[in-house]
């Protein structure tokens, strides 16, 4: 008697398939992988796009602005909301970019046979090798990722970097833009800012240090540099832009030729500017009423400089 063996009872060839399995499993598997990696961040980007849209749209209601550049004319908390959270997105993408393709990457390498062992001893070394040719760079992207989600900076703030000082243009993950008075755009590699002066985030201080002569009626001019403050703050056009009552700290300094007068006025951060010269006008033409004759700028020693805390 003789058995027949060639095709299995179900009628398909297991030996002929697992054949096929072994010649092109590898291949579909890879193609699989690189496939779902793709889907995946799209899925992810997509995500993170409805959000950071949903976001933006939702500041430009509130702003009432038509796109994103109409933002400038609306508060500067809801320009930095915008810029900040794009930046966070931006972020997002790059990172998740990062981990999905090297999930699909140790994914293949198991496709193609290497152990774990070897992964292991892979990424070490790409690793170390990341740590020593590249610190400069990391070093750049992790204090930018810092200053984005600290909200150290934002477009439009005048800020002191300490390699450059001037208004914010720019804040990459890498680099941060900064133009200063005279017009010249800074490239601040974010690695190498150890500390950030922030003139535009709460509120700011005007200081006037008014020589006077050294006979003057130092209460005297106390009042009127108070009056022509406090008049001021009361004006419907900077009535907004002054927060405090102005206040005078005193006598800052004294010289055989001058008297140093503090008077300070707290003010919106993004006004000071504005306040500092229309107050300095005013001051001089209140001490003109009074008929003073002011001292030479360059008798007066300026000891008392230091902010009052």
């Amino acid at each position: 008697m003789r058995f027949e063996t060639s095709t299995p009872p179900d009628g398909v060839d297991w030996a002929a398939v697992a054949a096929w399995w072994d010649a092109w499993g590898a291949p579909i598997g890879i193609l699989i992988v690189i496939v779902g990696a793709f889907i995946a961040f799209r899925v992810v980007r997509t995500i993170i796009g409805r959000v950071v849209g949903g976001v933006v749209s939702g500041v430009k209601r509130r702003a009432d602005a038509a796109d994103t550049e109409a933002l400038s004319n609306s508060p500067l908390a809801q320009v930095r909301v915008v810029q900040r959270t794009r930046a966070i997105g931006s972020v997002l993408n790059t990172m998740l970019a990062w981990v999905i393709a090297a999930l699909a990457l140790i994914l293949i390498l198991s496709i193609l046979g290497v152990n774990a062992a070897s992964l292991v001893a892979m990424a070490s070394f790409l690793g170390a090798a990341a740590g020593i040719g590249a610190q400069g760079v990391i070093k750049d992207f992790l204090n930018g990722l810092f200053m984005v989600f600290e909200d150290q900076v934002g477009i439009g703030d005048l800020v002191d970097l300490g390699a450059a000082s001037g208004v914010v243009e720019s804040v990459g993950i890498r680099v941060t833009q900064v133009r200063d008075v005279e017009g010249t755009l800074w490239y601040v590699r974010n690695g190498e800012i150890l500390r950030v002066g922030n003139r535009s985030q709460g509120w700011a201080r005007v200081i006037i240090d008014q020589a006077v002569p050294y006979d003057a009626d130092v209460d005297l001019v106390e009042r009127q540099l108070l009056d022509v403050a406090t008049a001021m703050s009361e004006e419907p056009e900077w009535l907004g832009r002054v927060i405090d009552k102005p206040e005078t700290w005193g006598i800052e300094s004294v010289s055989p030729d001058a008297v140093v007068l503090r008077l300070v006025v707290r003010t919106r951060a993004n006004a000071r500017d504005d306040v500092a010269r229309e107050l300095r006008r005013r001051v001089k033409d209140g001490l003109d009423e009074l008929g003073l004759d002011l001292p030479s700028v360059q008798k007066v020693v300026g000891d008392g400089l230091e902010a009052k805390p």
